[in-house]
């Protein structure tokens, strides 16, 4: 074992060295690209101007707003706050039902508070999460958040998506200059390739028409507007079988519960005090078992009850018992925007990953503290040509956060689901092993998973950290043809996992952001 931790150690110190020369190449870019584009007296990079004026019109909308979950209803309440007139067009007001968006990480929560939206997880039942317990062939590791550095209220939490969406809601009508509204946008009003507004149908059937510099689409993963902004390539690698747990307790109070079940994960978290959510991975290379006609309940019980903790096994086979089972799609769609002026996408409508790790309100969030930094400046929004080159830098500098939640959550899916291939078995195995040795070997990777640490190099370092530490064991104590072959299988297969990931996300903003022309914009407001 000793030999084993100093491959971990050695790993450490070349990555270390690989970090230090990737901050020198991204110093040396910079250097460049201030040079190139010029720096003026006051030292701003030289870049377009968007010119403020006043506008005396006390009807007139700055900014509307499409959908009102959690994306939408939070960027409003944001907007508003910062003087911004909004105009919010939700499908439907009355609470959400879903089975995910219900746990948000600590990163996500340290966004809301950003944004002083924190007390709208309070009074709805919420449940803290302060860390994971992993679950695999009997065995199992309890990894807690590296939350020593923060006050005592930071932690993840869990709850009933629609409460928490509803508090929102309120919190975000309860401002003046707010006006939330019931309605189906059927289209985006366009004049010469420029967005003016919407086209919506109210909940007493009348079209009407809204106007604003700024429309952001935000109708989540189902968005039928999100064509005529971007090039969606959606997948759907897996569906999720949800399913609540009355009265039961989990092995580890405050955590989530994931376990590395046949063919894919099942999670465990509490969203009240009294319930607990169950999510049964189905992959999307198997069918789907049909619930009308009793298949999914026989699938549960057979292939999945004799895989869950023995603590929970009798809630998790009455819970399947009262047929209250419900499935959804799991999406995953990389952010490929088409700038156009006079709109932009945010949320799922935008960009989607494996809903495994929990990371998609903490990017939305993120996402929304970005762009409301970038708005603030502005008088107003008049200048939609202008505006749309200048937000061009939105795309760059949510990129090393979002992208790494993004690679993560796909990554960690594949790793986890079960795989008939020895080298696969390796790597899992190896995944699993590597979060038992403590340390910065746990304390990392959570630190990823939280989104309190969301470095794409960090991810690089520890995703192959434990490729390298399953091959390791592979060769000790004595190598032989057959294992050199199977760990050079690990290593190619490790790459193969997360390389198209990165890619997809785009390797350049993600690993270096300050190479991309926009990332130098500045505002003069004159």
């Amino acid at each position: 074992m000793t030999l084993l931790n100093m491959i971990v150690i050695d790993d450490y110190v070349f990555s270390v060295i690989i970090a230090g020369f990737v901050i020198v190449i991204v110093i040396l870019f910079s250097t460049f690209r201030r040079r190139k584009f010029g720096e003026n007296d006051s030292g701003l990079i030289r870049t377009e101007v968007i010119r403020s004026s006043d506008d005396g019109d006390s009807d007139h909308i700055d900014v509307i707003v499409v959908g009102a979950g959690v994306a939408g209803a939070a960027l409003a309440h944001t907007l508003a706050k910062d003087g911004r007139r909004v105009h919010v067009i939700e499908r439907d007001l009355s609470e959400p039902d879903r089975i995910v968006g219900e746990l948000l990480q600590p990163g996500g929560y340290l966004k809301l508070m950003e944004l002083g939206l924190e007390d709208c997880v309070g009074d709805i039942d919420a449940q803290r999460v302060v860390g994971y317990g992993l679950f695999k062939d009997g065995k199992n590791i309890k990894l807690s958040y590296p939350l020593e550095q923060f006050t005592s209220d930071v932690a993840g939490r869990s709850f009933h998506n629609g409460r928490f969406i509803q508090k929102m809601r309120e919190k975000t009508a309860s401002l003046p200059n707010v006006r939330l509204e019931q309605g189906t946008v059927t289209s985006l009003l366009e004049e010469k390739g420029v967005v003016k507004g919407v086209q919506y149908k109210t909940k007493n059937g009348d079209e009407l028409k809204a106007y604003a510099p700024l429309t952001i689409v935000c109708d989540g993963c189902f968005s039928n507007l999100r064509r005529s902004l971007c090039s969606p390539k959606v997948d759907v690698p897996s569906h999720f079988v949800g399913l609540i747990l009355e009265n039961c307790q989990l092995p580890f109070s405050n955590h989530g519960h994931v376990i590395l079940a046949d063919p894919s994960p099942i999670l465990f978290y509490q969203i009240s005090s009294t319930e607990v959510r169950c999510l049964v991975d189905v992959p999307a290379g198997q069918k789907l078992p049909s619930i009308a006609n009793g298949d999914m309940a026989k699938y549960l019980k057979t292939v999945v009850a004799p895989q869950v903790p023995p603590e929970i096994f009798e809630s998790f086979v009455a819970a399947v018992d009262k047929c209250n089972i419900r499935t959804m799609p799991n999406r995953s769609m990389p952010a490929t925007p088409q700038p156009t002026p006079g709109a932009i996408l945010m949320g799922d409508a935008f960009n989607m990953r494996h809903p495994l790790t929990g990371g998609g309100m903490t990017v939305a969030l993120s996402d929304i503290v970005i762009l409301r930094d970038l708005l603030r400046p502005l008088k107003n929004l008049n200048n939609s040509e202008a505006l749309c080159k200048y937000l061009e830098s939105f795309y760059t500098l949510r990129k090393p956060v979002a992208s790494t939640i993004n690679t993560l959550a796909g990554a960690l899916y594949k790793v986890f689901c079960a795989s008939s291939d020895d080298a696969h078995k390796e790597m899992r195995e190896a995944c699993f092993d590597y979060l038992s040795l403590g340390g910065e070997c746990s304390n990392g990777p959570v630190a990823l998973l939280s989104g309190l640490n969301p470095r794409p190099l960090s991810l690089v370092v520890h995703f192959f950290a434990v490729a390298v530490y399953g091959v390791g064991r592979l060769l000790l104590p004595f190598p032989s043809p057959q294992r050199l072959w199977l760990g050079v299988r690990l290593l190619t297969g490790a790459a193969a996992i997360i390389f198209p990931i990165m890619k997809a996300e785009g390797l350049r903003q993600m690993f270096f952001p300050a190479t991309v022309p926009a990332y130098y914009r500045r505002l003069q407001v004159r």
